[in-house]
């Protein structure tokens, strides 16, 4: 069988600029486990993989899901689909790890929810699948055997850096509007970290939200954190810690946000309390409701990533493996493999590297 990128996957990869990726795509001495599958590319055996995503009800991981289906399809890939019920749901995901081991998959795909699921995956690898994480490092390095993500420091640092330059000295009265705040995720903690650090705010423990000097100077001028409120990555939960903190202080001119349903609903909730005149909200996604929200200045700037992308080259990874005994390797430098990010803003700023909402439209997702 053709190892390159089938032409309707080649397609979808250029589409994200990830063709030259899968060319790119470091491979390493083969690698135990994998079995689930022919290692003839003319046996009747069909690689078996199993997605699963922390929930259908955010667009970026409906995509993530469209990617590995698409990719499967290409390579003749048995794809066996599963989802929290909502973020943070462990529970779900624990059983569908489970259902994979029992299968006898090649391969597991993985946004994982939360630490708890970390003991399944490292089960899954002990019975010999490969274990892939997707956009969210898990807490455990031991428990995935290599995670393909966003980095998500630099996503965050990106519109920190820009929020900054937008602010032009102004004092920065600022909303952190985070994931969550009963359990540490790798994501939730480098977006926030990476944000505050993009602005010039001294980091305390930068493995933590939350635990920064309330008030002091950024790279521009004067700051102060109103405060962290977890919004669960929800619409519903953002427009909900918003409102908490408006309670806080009215005079709140920047908020960050976690992800882009979170901030629709937390400019909802500033809409709603008619404090909207200058305000600068910044996210992290890029699918294309958030890409026309920046359009429409409901988000000022938002750091595009690309699920799509993650989720075809986690496919494409475990097929090969499977075929070959090659397994991926990290990106120079980091500890996983780097699927990419971009600023995206219609308003740019000096110093600050980015793309238009014209040409973040053409790489969309959702």
């Amino acid at each position: 069988m053709n190892h390159a990128a089938p032409r309707a996957l080649r397609r979808r990869l250029i589409a994200t600029g990830s063709l030259a990726a899968v060319a790119a795509l470091a491979f390493t001495g083969c690698a135990s486990g994998a079995s689930g599958g022919s290692t003839d590319a003319g046996g009747d055996d069909t690689v078996g993989v199993s997605l699963i995503v922390k929930t259908t009800t955010n667009p970026f991981f409906v995509a993530m899901q469209d990617g590995a289906e698409a990719a499967a399809e290409d390579l003749g890939v048995e794809l066996t689909m599963a989802a929290g019920k909502e973020d943070g749901d462990e529970d779900t995901q624990i059983q569908a790890v489970e259902n994979a081991i029992s299968k006898g998959d090649a391969g597991i795909l993985i946004t994982p929810n939360g630490p708890a699921v970390e003991d399944a995956l490292v089960k899954a690898r002990d019975a010999g699948l490969f274990v892939i994480a997707l956009d969210t490092p898990p807490a455990d390095p031991e428990s995935v055997d290599i995670t393909f993500a966003t980095d998500n420091f630099l996503a965050g640092q990106k519109i920190g850096e820009w929020t900054a330059a937008k602010l032009a000295g102004e004092k920065a009265t600022i909303a952190m509007i985070d994931l969550f705040d009963d359990k540490v995720v790798s994501v939730d903690v480098a977006r926030d970290q990476g944000f505050l650090d993009g602005m010039g705010i001294d980091l305390a423990d930068d493995a933590a939200n939350g635990d920064e000097e309330a008030a002091g100077a950024y790279s521009g001028g004067d700051y102060e954190i109103v405060g962290n409120e977890a919004s669960q990555g929800a619409e519903d939960g953002g427009r909900t810690a918003a409102e908490t903190l408006l309670s806080k202080n009215p005079d709140i001119n920047v908020v960050y946000t976690i992800n882009e349903p979170a901030a629709y609903g937390a400019f909802e909730a500033f809409k709603a309390a008619g404090a909207t005149d200058g305000l600068i909200v910044v996210s992290v996604d890029g699918g294309c409701a958030g890409i026309d929200a920046v359009k429409e200045g409901i988000i000022g700037a938002t750091s595009q990533q690309y699920p799509v992308k993650m989720a075809e080259l986690g496919v494409q990874a475990i097929y090969d493996l499977v075929e070959s005994g090659e397994a991926p390797e990290n990106t120079e430098g980091l500890d996983f493999y780097n699927t990419g990010v971009e600023l995206v803003t219609d308003e740019p700023q000096d110093g600050v590297e980015s793309i238009d909402t014209a040409e973040a439209a053409d790489i969309c997702w959702g």
